[in-house]
């Protein structure tokens, strides 16, 4: 027979996890919300009619929305901190400096299409009147191109007379994906023959991206990567917003 103490010890353990899957639930709930109405337009009861539990639990696990608005971001920072540094691992070595450019751009882009709410959060937060949530943000962009820098100033040593900057290829990227989400309505009008395929359409979306950065890494159209379906640039790691630890 279980002593009481182990009982205890088993029920914390309980409560515990209860405790993190309500916290992941929220965040989940909340991460959907900002993303598809912004975050000046959801409120704490919002997410918690959402995500059926009371107004008093999400204030309990975070406090404000601002709270959870910025558990979120981290979750998604750290995803994506994460998927940069697996991605970098998958291109092999034994390719040039441009065309490791060109995997590694590409591939990015790709998962940026599919996983579009990093994109709703920081164009979200470029429009709020107040700045907080656009620094918040900023705030790691260092530690962020720090990952993957080395890749451009190995390019940059190799062709000293046509440089290429870091922060403009992330600036056409993020233009990139964010018109095929603020927009998305036109990629309809623009491929009618895809017929309201999304995945076909995003793809479509990508292949122009796909030529420009070919044509700026100079790769040859015979090493140029033409997939069949988005989901097969993708690493195995998906998208999930948890609570820190």
């Amino acid at each position: 027979m279980q002593s009481k103490a182990s009982q205890e010890r088993k029920q914390g353990r309980r409560s515990a996890e209860t405790a993190e899957q309500t916290k992941c639930l929220i965040m989940h709930v909340a991460a959907d919300m900002f993303a598809e109405l912004g975050f000046e337009r959801v409120s704490l009861r919002n997410i918690s009619e959402s995500a059926g539990v009371s107004h008093s639990l999400i204030r309990y696990h975070f406090g404000s929305k601002e709270q959870i608005w910025q558990a979120v971001s981290d979750g998604m920072d750290s995803y994506l901190q994460r998927y940069i540094a697996e991605l970098l691992l998958e291109i092999p070595d034994t390719q040039d400096s441009a065309h490791r450019i060109y995997l590694f751009l590409v591939s990015l882009n790709a998962v940026i299409l599919c996983e579009p709410k990093p994109i709703q959060f920081i164009a979200d937060a470029v429009r709020q009147k107040n700045d907080a949530l656009l620094a918040y943000f900023l705030r790691s962009k260092d530690q962020f191109s720090a990952v993957f820098k080395s890749l451009f100033e190995d390019y940059n040593q190799q062709h000293p007379d046509t440089p290429i900057e870091l922060w403009e290829m992330k600036w056409q990227m993020l233009q990139h994906a964010h018109a095929a989400v603020s927009l998305k309505p036109m990629l309809n009008e623009t491929w009618p023959e895809l017929d309201g395929n999304e995945d076909a359409l995003l793809l479509r979306h990508w292949e122009l991206y796909n030529k420009q950065v070919a044509m700026q890494m100079s790769i040859a159209k015979e090493d140029m990567i033409h997939p069949t379906n988005l989901a097969d640039l993708l690493l195995d790691i998906p998208c999930h917003v948890e609570p820190a630890s």
